[in-house]
């Protein structure tokens, strides 16, 4: 199954390039940029990967992106993503990146920006993945930096297909975003939103109603508001599910308890992906093959979770 599950085509529309660091490439990029690491090899560093929460993933998370400094950093970074896409068969993807992580370091934006783009190039010129970038703001930064952020992205305009909103949820409502994706549209960004993962039912309300979002980045709390189940059916909005991560941050305390396969069967438009691979456990083919192991996820029901994946684009 494993082996059918890696062949089939895929799109992944939730990724965070960041999260893809790999324990490998985050000491050869410390080596390279003489960053000094809290952890005093590898192994160290992969017995740190037990998080109790969003929160505590993420204080680790921006620990370890502190490596990537240089434009080759951040080719390197994605380029080693879309190996692993070509490796196993994800077609198409719409990976975050989150700007402020880097800019606040003093690293220039020009520099993430340039690094990312070239990788993604020669995914579609030499391994025949097409691609689009979605620039995330930091929610647990106030909306003034996000707006900061915004205006020195537009020059790049071209670059990026959409903007999103991830970090920590708790706490950080959509409705505080609203007027830096207010301005997002009116230069024709379309948008995404992570909510309904730690954060309530009426996060994803919010996106959907005040931030205008596409599609809802988790959203598996949905499935405790029946009337926004409904209306994620009856509006086809796209849910960017990640079970891997949903129980490593114990959104479910075991992946037999997940609901994707139950959301899938009353109609919502689930797709599977990988959230942050390197600190989860697994890419694409390892979320979709943890749905057949624990979940007893058909063919049939794959299938239909890849086909969403690939409707679910905002790239066609």
């Amino acid at each position: 199954m494993y082996d059918w599950l890696n062949s089939l085509p895929k799109a992944e529309l939730h990724l965070h390039l960041e999260g893809t660091l790999e324990p490998e490439l985050l000491f050869r990029l410390a080596r390279r940029n003489g960053v000094a690491l809290p952890w005093p090899d590898m192994d160290a560093l992969r017995a740190a990967y037990n998080y109790g929460n969003l929160q505590e993933f993420l204080d680790l998370y921006y620990r370890g992106a502190d490596v990537l400094r240089t434009e080759q950093d951040f080719y390197d970074l994605t380029w080693d993503y879309l190996v692993k896409c070509h490796e196993q068969n994800v077609v198409h993807t719409e990976p975050f990146f989150d700007p402020q992580t880097h800019t606040d370091r003093g690293v220039p934006f020009k520099v993430v920006l340039d690094g990312i783009s070239q990788a993604l190039e020669d995914g579609r010129r030499k391994l025949g993945i097409s691609s689009g970038l979605i620039l995330s703001f930091l929610r647990h930064l106030p909306e003034e930096a996000a707006m900061r952020t915004l205006e020195e992205a537009l020059p790049y305009r071209d670059a990026f297909i959409a903007v999103g909103l991830d970090s920590s949820e708790k706490g950080f409502p959509p409705r505080l975003f609203q007027r830096v994706f207010d301005r997002a549209r009116a230069e024709g960004l379309p948008a995404v939103a992570h909510a309904g993962e730690e954060g309530p039912p009426e996060y994803i309300w919010e996106a959907l109603d005040l931030l205008k979002v596409l599609r809802i980045d988790h959203g598996v709390r949905a499935a405790e508001d029946p009337r926004l189940m409904a209306r994620l059916i009856d509006e086809q909005i796209p849910l960017t599910v990640c079970p891997l991560s949903n129980t490593r941050l114990r959104v479910f305390d075991h992946m037999s308890e997940h609901n994707i396969l139950s959301l899938l069967d009353a109609g919502v438009k689930v797709t599977v992906n990988s959230d942050d691979p390197a600190y989860f456990g697994g890419y694409v083919t390892e979320n979709f093959h943890a749905l057949y192991e624990h979940l007893g996820m058909s063919q049939a029901q794959a299938q239909a979770l890849a086909d969403n994946s690939m409707d679910a684009r905002i790239l066609k």
